[in-house]
């Protein structure tokens, strides 16, 4: 069955002593473009989560949020680094007698200055990539199922656009015989007109006829377009990626119906042939949407 490339999933877990959340949000795209949103300390497996969103998906714009949660418990305590508390003091009192300004210097202010306080150490333990990739694999597969769900939707819709297109079709079908046999009759009330009271000559209006007729006849384009349905049936049952193969045929089915409607010269076989295109229209934007 179709799969859409329109999705939603998360999930959340334990990771260094610490827990993060994984959000996936997907919607259509030509390929697989994957886009990483993650803190300076988890970036170092994008390259990772980047391969294994490949097992889980073949086609889309993927965009990965990856948050904490509950940052890990550090395992060396917080330090403060004197020489650069002290080199910021020294600014301060220097910047206080420059510009003649009065006040203390707050110790939470020099405190909340960058690398005064130092937190971890070498000691600190490595996160580790394996329960990431693992809540990755959730949160894919719940975007998969999501995504499975809307495709069947999909494929339900566009089985009905084809079911409709063939009662149109069937339609031109009915009619395409007597649109020749009512040409038939126009040529032969026109020719006697022009020859008046000299007589007809029956054989060469059947030529006449016969030569019209091959060059308005749709049999092939109709016995093409029901052969191009068939094919899109088929390719709603696939397992696989199927919206190149469905786009495909939605272009060759397209063309089949153009040819019909600058043969026909019918004005009731003209109303079909707009109700043909109106249907292959929405068929391909919802094609665009599928895997």
């Amino acid at each position: 069955m179709p799969r859409s490339m329109t999705g939603f999933g998360a999930a959340e877990g334990a990771l260094g002593g610490g827990r993060i959340a994984v959000e996936i949000r997907t919607v259509n795209h030509r390929h697989l473009a994957v886009q990483c949103r993650f803190p300076a300390d988890l970036q170092r497996f994008e390259s990772d989560v980047r391969t294994r969103l490949r097992d889980h998906f073949e086609r889309g714009h993927a965009s990965i949020s990856v948050r904490w949660t509950e940052l890990p418990v550090r395992a060396a305590p917080v330090g403060v680094d004197v020489d650069r508390a002290r080199a910021v003091v020294a600014a301060l009192e220097q910047l206080k007698a420059s510009l003649g300004l009065d006040g203390d210097i707050d110790l939470a202010f020099v405190a909340r200055q960058p690398e005064v306080l130092v937190y971890g150490g070498e000691d600190e333990p490595a996160l580790e990539g394996a329960p990431l990739l693992e809540l990755i694999d959730r949160a894919a597969a719940a975007t998969v199922s999501i995504r499975d769900r809307e495709g069947r939707e999909l494929a339900d819709d566009l089985a009905t656009r084809i079911a409709d297109m063939e009662v149109s079709l069937t339609a031109i079908e009915r009619r395409a015989p007597e649109r020749l046999r009512e040409a038939h009759e126009r040529m032969r009330t026109a020719v006697q007109e022009l020859l008046a009271e000299r007589q007809l000559d029956e054989a060469r209006l059947v030529q006449e006829v016969a030569l019209l007729a091959e060059r308005v006849d749709i049999t092939e384009e109709i016995v093409r377009l029901r052969s191009h349905f068939g094919a899109f049936r088929e390719a709603l049952q696939a397992k696989d990626a199927i919206g190149r193969r469905l786009s495909f045929l939605g272009q060759e089915m397209l063309r089949e119906v153009n040819t019909i409607g600058s043969k026909a010269n019918d004005a009731m076989i003209a109303e079909a042939v707009i109700d043909l295109k109106s249907e292959l229209e929405k068929i391909r934007e919802q094609a665009e949407n599928i895997e």
